[in-house]
């Protein structure tokens, strides 16, 4: 009788979707945090950044574009330093470099307590990615919500983003965004930069993370 019947006679190669064999509770743990274990879907901690000092941007250089099709950002109390401004905006790089443009598009919604408020947000040539409108500085007025991105490792495709983001303007109303937005050029992007269009306007007290997502 074959000695390999009914069992494993010796360790296969582990990797991430090339997983052989039955694992104990253990054994998952450890693939898991050796990377090795397949688990399709899952979402992955790239960097998170914490400031409590002004910036005027706030870049994220090591995406790891060539792991994942897909990112996940999330913003937690992002304010300006100035009142009723938009809080967050973002411009992709390539090759290190800031695009800055005409080549972004969006077509967002934009709600709010304040009826005169809402309405639609449409360009076909802007110069960075949007979100929600004139927020607040006082207690209580952070901007958080969330970016997905799509395609930024691939050369041959654009680059685009679905967000939803949730704050208060600066008359204290309730405000919301969401939508897609498109990078309109097939280059491989490798960096992400948070800004405002006004490169005068700062951000302080905040923490924002980006996450890969594994492919299907």
């Amino acid at each position: 009788m074959s000695s390999e019947f009914g069992y494993i006679p010796e360790s296969p190669e582990q990797s991430f979707g090339n997983n052989k064999g039955i694992f104990t509770p253990t054994d998952i743990y450890d693939l898991t945090r050796a990377d090795k274990y397949t688990n399709y879907g899952q979402l992955e901690l790239i960097e998170t950044q914490t400031y409590s000092s002004a910036v005027t941007s706030i870049d994220f250089t090591d995406i790891k574009q060539n792991e994942y099709d897909i990112h996940l950002m999330t913003f937690n109390n992002m304010k300006t330093n100035t009142d009723n401004k938009e809080t967050i905006c973002i411009r992709v790089l390539v090759n290190g470099v800031e695009q800055s443009t005409q080549s972004y598009k969006r077509a967002l919604q934009r709600n709010c307590t304040n009826a005169s408020l809402t309405g639609e947000s449409r360009s076909t040539t802007d110069s960075l990615f949007r979100a929600v409108f004139g927020t607040g500085t006082a207690t209580g007025e952070g901007t958080s919500g969330y970016f997905y991105f799509y395609n930024l490792g691939d050369s041959t495709k654009y680059s685009s983003v679905s967000n939803h983001i949730t704050s208060l303007s600066s008359n204290s109303e309730y405000v919301t965004s969401y939508g897609s937005q498109t990078y309109y050029v097939a280059n491989e992007v490798n960096g992400l930069k948070i800004r405002h269009n006004t490169s005068t306007v700062t951000y302080a007290d905040f923490d924002i993370s980006l996450y890969g997502i594994r492919s299907y």
